[in-house]
C-alpha cells in the first residue's frame, strides 16, 4: 500500500473576499478616526470664578463672563426671560442675558407699577400697568440697564447684556460656575452691580480639559 501523503495546500480567498476585507479594515479605521476627533473636539470643562469682596467675604450677585480671546462667537437671544413685580420689589435684581433677548415684567402686586430705564443701552418706559406680563422689551445692545419704578422709588434692578454665552452668577458663597467651557483662551470679565466706577479690565485665562477655578477681588463700595 503506497504511504499516505500529507501536505498543507494553500488557500486563495476569491478577489472579491480580499476586497471586502480591504474595505471593511478601511471603513473601521475611518470611523475610530472620526470617533477621536469628536472626542478631542468636544473636550470641555467647568470654570469656576470664587468672588470676594474687599473684606475677603464671599460675594453674592457677581457676573463672570468669557470671550474668546480671538474675538465674539456666536450668540443666541435667550427664551422666557421675565423680572417680575412682588411685594414692591423686582424679582431677581440682577438678570444677565444675551444680545437680543427679550424680557416681560410681569406684575404680581395689587398695586400699579411704572418700569423705566434711562440707561444709555436700553431707554425705556412702561406706562401705569396693574396685574398682567406687559410688553416685552428687547436689549439689543451689551452693556448695563438700570431699572427703576416711577410710582415707588425704593424699586431698583439690573439687567446686564452680554454678547457671550458663556457667563455665570455667583451663588451666596460667592462663586460662579460657567459649565461646558470648550478648551481655548479667554478673556475673563466681572460685574457687579456694587462696583463704584467702570468694570475691571478683562484679564486672559487658558481653559483646559479639567475644570479650573480662578479667585477674583473685587472692591464694591455702594449697596446695591
Amino acid at each position: 500500500m503506497p504511504a499516505a501523503i500529507s501536505a498543507a495546500i494553500p488557500f486563495h480567498p476569491p478577489l472579491g473576499l480580499v476586497r471586502w476585507r480591504a474595505l471593511h479594515a478601511s471603513a473601521a479605521l475611518a470611523v475610530l478616526v472620526a470617533f477621536a476627533s469628536h472626542a478631542g473636539g468636544a473636550r470641555a470643562a467647568n470654570f469656576t470664578v470664587a468672588f470676594t469682596d474687599g473684606q475677603g467675604k464671599p460675594l453674592v450677585d457677581a457676573v463672570a463672563m468669557l470671550e474668546p480671546a480671538g474675538g465674539k462667537g456666536a450668540v443666541k437671544p435667550l427664551a422666557d426671560v421675565e423680572v417680575s413685580q412682588a411685594k414692591r420689589q423686582f424679582n431677581p435684581r440682577i438678570t444677565v442675558i444675551t444680545t437680543g433677548t427679550k424680557v416681560t415684567f410681569p406684575n404680581f402686586d395689587t398695586v400699579r407699577h411704572q418700569v423705566y430705564s434711562f440707561s444709555p443701552i436700553k431707554t425705556f418706559e412702561l406706562k401705569l400697568y396693574a396685574a398682567g406680563p406687559g410688553a416685552p422689551i428687547t436689549f439689543d445692545k451689551p452693556g448695563v440697564a438700570v431699572l427703576g419704578c416711577n410710582i415707588h422709588d425704593t424699586m431698583a434692578a439690573w439687567i446686564l447684556v452680554t454678547d457671550t454665552p458663556l457667563f455665570a452668577l455667583s451663588a451666596a458663597s460667592g462663586k460662579a460656575q460657567i459649565e461646558s467651557v470648550p478648551a481655548g483662551n479667554y478673556k475673563l470679565r466681572v460685574w457687579h452691580a456694587g462696583l463704584n466706577g467702570p468694570e475691571p479690565a478683562s484679564v486672559t485665562v487658558t481653559v483646559g480639559a479639567a475644570n479650573a477655578e480662578q479667585a477674583v477681588r473685587l472692591a464694591v463700595t455702594l449697596e446695591p
